[in-house]
């Protein structure tokens, strides 16, 4: 089985999608399928066709420049031709069996095209609702013509697609909401590699951050500063437990849009001695940072977004045996189950958040049963090697149908 994926972008760059890309290709290859890998122009490499990364071939598709780029709208459409065109050269040279693409629809119109030109089936796989993304970004506006576009767009690419994947329940209800069959939608949650995020080791050295000297609790997050993270409400209940809780700090590991305005909070309430700024640190450095930590903080808001959509840092967390305590929104609620694996406080509430704090301050024996549940729960549930698997029957069903076709 030879499966061409196709992308909004890959390593080298970092972020989620990136990473989300890359553990499912290892875990792919682990299953002894072929893989091949085509970025789209978003990649913003140069005039390079090919990339090896850590023993996989990348492709790329130079983008195609005219001087209506400076329009959005004909840069989307400038980047669907380009990309279009890349993969049915890819199909003749390569030949592959299907065609795997993933978010955002300007991968998925492209590779449905070329599917049917070519006689290949096309799985799509939409990992997040990138509509409500800009809203919560400020790049489209509710209900705006923008976001109206960008909904039909998506939604008829989850129609024409043969079949279609998605990363958690959230997405999946929303995609059937749009009149997709149910049976056509198949979730491949996000997971976690235990061979990386092992409970078991812990580095003979901490990392020295200054400023958390005598710290405890340490409260965290690790992860990228957006609006929609409730980042806000963690600082605003810390500023409700220093009074009574003099010795807790708050760390932020990475960086983001809303970095500027969060040390702006910090230094309004006074918390400078109180929470530390990591900023962005390597990628193979962040397992480390979970080790710092008594209890990480995941506090979402609840917008359309995040009731939908879950996060992968919490699953990252509970497989290092971390305790974690999250809003109470749609995206942790397919995660968290409140008192055995984790703890849920209602969204925006820094008060309740402070007051969680300070209960499960004199329950040291609760802690560690429930952090014990959070990692057989990634055992049992959210390894990449049993999220994966479930892309087995969905292949092999287009394959079969493939070959059925007159």
């Amino acid at each position: 089985m030879r499966i061409l994926h196709i992308l909004d972008h890959s390593l080298p760059l970092h972020s989620g999608y990136a990473f989300r890309t890359d553990s499912i290709l290892r875990a792919q290859r682990a299953a002894g399928w072929q893989t091949l890998q085509l970025t789209s122009p978003k990649q913003g490499v140069g005039p390079a066709r090919q990339e090896e990364i850590d023993g996989f071939r990348y492709l790329r598709t130079p983008a195609a420049r005219s001087p209506l780029d400076a329009w959005t709208a004909f840069n989307a459409l400038g980047v669907m031709r380009a990309l279009r065109r890349r993969i049915e050269q890819v199909i003749r040279e390569e030949k592959p069996d299907l065609l795997h693409a993933h978010s955002p629809v300007l991968n998925a119109l492209p590779a449905i095209g070329a599917g049917r030109r070519h006689g290949l089936p096309v799985l799509y796989e939409m990992r997040a609702n990138w509509e409500d993304a800009a809203v919560d970004h400020g790049t489209a506006k509710a209900g705006g013509l923008r976001y109206k576009i960008s909904r039909a767009l998506e939604t008829r690419a989850l129609r024409r697609a043969d079949a279609v994947t998605t990363i958690c329940d959230g997405l999946r209800r929303d995609i059937v909401a749009r009149g997709v069959a149910a049976d056509k939608v198949t979730v491949i949650p996000n997971a976690v590699d235990l061979s990386r995020f092992d409970d078991r080791t812990r580095h003979e050295e901490r990392l020295a951050v200054e400023g958390l000297d005598g710290a405890r609790p340490l409260l965290g997050f690790i992860g990228s500063f957006y609006g929609y993270e409730g980042l806000d409400v963690l600082i605003e209940a810390m500023a409700a437990l220093a009074a009574r809780l003099p010795t807790a700090r708050l760390l932020l590991v990475g960086g983001g849009p809303a970095d500027a305005k969060l040390k702006d909070l910090v230094a309004a309430r006074g918390l400078a001695d109180k929470v530390v700024f990591t900023g962005r640190v390597p990628h193979d450095q962040v397992e480390r940072y979970y080790e710092l930590f008594d209890l990480l903080v995941y506090p979402r808001h609840s917008i359309r977004l995040t009731e939908m959509v879950t996060p992968l840092k919490p699953l990252e967390a509970m497989a290092k045996r971390q305790v974690v305590l999250a809003s109470d929104v749609g995206g942790h609620r397919e995660l968290i189950r409140h008192g055995e694996n984790g703890f849920l406080f209602p969204p925006g509430d820094a008060e309740a958040l402070a007051a969680l704090v300070l209960e499960l301050q004199s329950a040291p024996d609760r802690l560690a049963e429930v952090a014990a549940a959070g990692r057989r729960f990634v055992e049992q549930e959210r390894t990449w090697e049993r999220s994966v698997s479930r892309y087995g029957p969905v292949y092999r069903a287009l394959l079969d149908s493939r070959s059925r076709r007159p």
